[in-house]
Order: C-alpha cells, then sequence, then structure tokens
C-alpha cells in the first residue's frame, strides 16, 4: 500500500519531462425527492452538490509507459458522508511486446448486461453517489496482462480492500438504522489481505466471453446490528467466486447472459441475468436508433442477512428502451423498470444525456419506487423515490 501512495506523490517527477494532457469536468447537482422522509433524521427538501473529476495522462518510451490519475470529490448540501473524495485512477502502465503491466489505483469494468453487473467484482461500490452500482471506488492493485491469438488473460493481486461508503443519518437512500463506521472483517489481516482474481477474455466470430475466477474478501458486506441495535456494522466474508459473462451478436440483436458461483456466505449459490437487446435502425427515417431491452434476474443466495447479504434482485425480470438520436448534441435515453416476480414491487428508473455547445453536458436521472411491499429488500427506500439535473463543464 505504501508504494502505491509513493506513486501518486512521485507522478510529478515521473512525468516531468513529458507533455501531460490535463481534462475532467466540473459540475454541479441537484436532487429532488418526491416525497416525505421516511426515517428520523433525514434531510427535507432539496439536496445540492458540486463536483470536480480532474484527469491527468502523460506517457513516454514511445508510450510504452504511461500514466493516468482521476481524482474525484464530491461536496454535499445534506449528507456529510456524500461530502467525500476518491482516488479513481492513479497508475503506471507498462507495455512490453507479449505482456502488460499495472501498478496503482484502477478500475475494471466486467459484464455484458444492462440492468445488473453481476460479475463485476474487483472495485468497491461508492454507494453514496448511486444505488445503481455504477459508480466504483479505486482499487489497489498489481495486475499482469497478455493479450495471444488465443484470447487475453489478466491477473490481479489487490492488497489492500476498500470499505463500501454508506449515507450518513441525514441521507436518502439508507437502511432504517445507520450504517456504522466500525467493521468487521472475516479474515484476521483484516483490510490487508491480500485478494487475488483471474480473467479469461476471448471471442470467436459473433461470440464474446470472459471467465473468471476470485479468491478474497466479498464486496458486499453484511450488515449486522450493534450490541444496542441501534447502528449497522458492516461485516465482509471471505469467499470464492466464479462466473463467466457470454455476448452472441447477430444483425440487430444482442444476447446476453452474466453467471456466478459463489461460496463463503451460507450455502454455495449461483446467480444469474439474462436476455437480449434488439435494435431498431433509423426509426421513422430519422438518424435515431431505438434498443429495446428484456433480462431476468435470478439469485439464489440465502434469505437470511445474518448469513448473506440481502439482494432485491433474486427473481425479477427488466424492461427498458435505449434512444440514441444520432444528432451531434449525442442525445441519449435510457429507460427501465425492474419488476419482481413475486410481491410484483417496481423500481422504474431515466438516465438522459445530451452536449450543450462544446464542453457542457447536461444530465437527468430518475428513480422511482412502486408497490413495495414491507417484506421487501427494497422498503427502506419507499419514500426515496427521487429526480436529480446534472450540470457539468468538461476541460
Amino acid at each position: 500500500m505504501r508504494g502505491l501512495i509513493l506513486l501518486v506523490f512521485a507522478w510529478p517527477l515521473m512525468v516531468q519531462a513529458v507533455e501531460a494532457e490535463l481534462s475532467g469536468f466540473i459540475g454541479a447537482e441537484m436532487r429532488g425527492f418526491l416525497y416525505h422522509e421516511q426515517f428520523d433524521g433525514q434531510f427535507k427538501g432539496l439536496q445540492f452538490s458540486s463536483i470536480i473529476q480532474p484527469e491527468l495522462e502523460a506517457e513516454y518510451n514511445n508510450g510504452r509507459d504511461q500514466y493516468r490519475l482521476i481524482l474525484f470529490v464530491r461536496l454535499d448540501s445534506q449528507d456529510d458522508r456524500r461530502t467525500h473524495s476518491d482516488l479513481r485512477e492513479a497508475y503506471w502502465r507498462h507495455i512490453a511486446d507479449e505482456w502488460e503491466l499495472l501498478v496503482g489505483f484502477s478500475r475494471v469494468f466486467w459484464g455484458v448486461t444492462e440492468s445488473r453487473h453481476l460479475v463485476d467484482i474487483i472495485n468497491q461500490t461508492d454507494f453514496v453517489e448511486g444505488i445503481d452500482n455504477e459508480d466504483k471506488l479505486g482499487q489497489p492493485m498489481f495486475n499482469l496482462a497478455t493479450q495471444r491469438v488465443w484470447g487475453s488473460f489478466n491477473v490481479y493481486v489487490m492488497p489492500w480492500f476498500r470499505e463500501r461508503t454508506f449515507p450518513g443519518k441525514r441521507g436518502r437512500l439508507r437502511f432504517p438504522l445507520v450504517v456504522d463506521g466500525d467493521v468487521e472483517f472475516e479474515s484476521g489481516a483484516g483490510q490487508h489481505h491480500v485478494d487475488v482474481a483471474v480473467r479469461y477474455d476471448h471471442y470467436v466470430a459473433e461470440w464474446d466471453l470472459g471467465l473468471y475466477c476470485f479468491r478474497g474478501t466479498g464486496r458486499e458486506p453484511r450488515l449486522v446490528p450493534n450490541s444496542q441495535g441501534t447502528r449497522l456494522i458492516t461485516h465482509y466474508d471471505q469467499i470464492n467466486q466464479v462466473g463467466t459473462d457470454i455476448q452472441y451478436t447477430t444483425e440487430a440483436w444482442l444476447w446476453k447472459f452474466e453467471g456466478l458461483v459463489r461460496e463463503g456466505q451460507g450455502d454455495t449459490f449461483a446467480a444469474t441475468v439474462a436476455g437480449f437487446e434488439y435494435t431498431l435502425y433509423q426509426i421513422g427515417g430519422t438518424f435515431a436508433d431505438l434498443g429495446l431491452l428484456a433480462e431476468y434476474l435470478y439469485d439464489g443466495r440465502d434469505s437470511d442477512p445474518a448469513v448473506a447479504p440481502p439482494t432485491p434482485f433474486d427473481d425479477d425480470y427488466f424492461l427498458g428502451a435505449r434512444l440514441a438520436l444520432n444528432d451531434t448534441q449525442d442525445t441519449n435515453v435510457l429507460l427501465g423498470v425492474i419488476v419482481d416476480r413475486d410481491d410484483h414491487s417496481r423500481f422504474f428508473s431515466i438516465e438522459a444525456e445530451r452536449r450543450l455547445g462544446v464542453s457542457w453536458t447536461i444530465e437527468i436521472e430518475g428513480r422511482w419506487f412502486s408497490n413495495i411491499g414491507t417484506e421487501s429488500d427494497l422498503a427502506a427506500l419507499t419514500k426515496d423515490s427521487f429526480v436529480g439535473i446534472r450540470l457539468s463543464h468538461h476541460f
């Protein structure tokens, strides 16, 4: 870990003779919740925040040595826990003839499905940023990779664990009890347990295939009440997990599958997400494309929260639509709903983005919870439906 921190602080010396490129964005965001708060202490009214994410890239040795730094900072008006910063990326990558080595903080994204990135396990979720598990904390790692005609092979060694972020007492989209700062680990090494993952990727004709194996501290914590029953403590288990993501492309169809088998949290269980995306091109004689999505979500983990982390997506289906106008403003809209097959609870989402001129973008995000049963894992979010808007300037 000390070596990774030294890498960040030594950055200016490492790139002093190199022409570096600085980019990123600064933004302002507002969220409006549609209902009054559900739990004592939660804020009322609007939630404002500001964001800055500078990015620095540099390379030398004819591009064989690359450096990248991404810093994320958010200042929030309502929730102190949502005011936070993170090193999203801060690494050095060396590219040789037949292999690559990356050292530092990085983000790795796995998966092909839309409703849930089931196999994405390398990085921890930045839960105060969003409940869709799309935002990830930077993960300290050593990554050795090789790319051959028979596919690509990656080995990840992760010497330091990142704890999941959670909203504070004033925050929305939280549990009835606030997640405390106390943490429990199954491993005696705690946060310093060395996690290991290997992954193989290849494509053959219309097929894209990924296979992986992970051994280490699970990124999903169990939430255990403290001795007074007033707060929740996060408990991280040791798990073994194997999984795959597969995509088959044929004409306007994308057939997608993600699956895993995990042991270490109760009985060994399997989980899957499977479905398709069908694209209608140049609809109505315009340049716009419309993608129609449908997926099924299954998770066989133990329903006892004392044994396994809870999940609301154990037997659900997802329907969605993706509209790309293909205009000069790069306008995109994604609509979706996840419906529980048992109690028929519904989780609606909308994401839209459009460029304003050369340097500005506007984004709209909406989350709605409907018909949520009292026994549902989403029951704590019943009154947390919201609409958010973000205006960003890119530099």
